[in-house]
């Protein structure tokens, strides 16, 4: 899987999540997650969850970690499976990095979100395109603009560019591994 970190502070609207986005936009052909720190507008015509369309959502931050994945050859149910070990490798990291470890803690995980409390630190969608399975995950890197109670890696002093480097490259070991595993394993009659 190649991956990139983007030192443009592009704001994320949900048009990004299409087929190609990361070859067209990138130059990453094929499995690809980039990573970049910018604001973020989700708009209900380009909103991916059918929940939050119902319930009407704001989604929106003024500054949020954004990561975005494409991978091929796979079916929904196991990009929502890869969306969930995203979230996972984020929870870790952070335990590991944050300056406040007891805050980091206090962390848990609900299926694709992660909390402190009633204070929400992630938002993600997984989706599928005629070509690939799609994956935004993105981490408030400050509260400023959030229609909710959230939680940021200002107040975890941790810094937006070393999570999304450590980050990308444990998520792409991972696949990687996954891949491996799915190779080295015999039929069973």
């Amino acid at each position: 899987m190649k991956a990139q970190f983007l030192d443009s502070e592009e704001k994320y609207d949900g048009s990004q999540l299409v087929s190609l986005h990361n070859y067209l936009q990138h130059k990453l052909l094929g499995d690809s997650i980039v990573a970049w720190v910018g604001p973020c507008d989700v708009s209900f015509e380009h909103m991916a969850d059918g929940e939050d369309l119902i319930q009407q959502a704001e989604i929106r931050g003024s500054k949020m970690l954004h990561f975005l994945v494409e991978k091929f050859e796979t079916q929904l149910f196991s990009a929502v499976a890869l969306q969930r070990l995203m979230a996972a490798i984020i929870k870790d990291q952070i335990a590991i990095m944050a300056t406040d470890k007891k805050m980091a803690a206090a962390m848990f995980r609900e299926g694709d979100d992660l909390y402190i409390d009633d204070r929400k630190l992630s938002i993600s969608i997984a989706t599928q395109s005629p070509l690939s399975s799609l994956i935004h995950f993105a981490v408030n890197v400050s509260n400023a603009g959030t229609p909710v109670q959230t939680l940021s890696l200002e107040d975890l002093g941790i810094d937006p560019k070393i999570l999304a480097l450590e980050t990308m490259t444990l998520f792409s070991n991972e696949v990687k591994s996954i891949r491996q595993a799915t190779q080295k394993v015999r039929w069973v009659k």
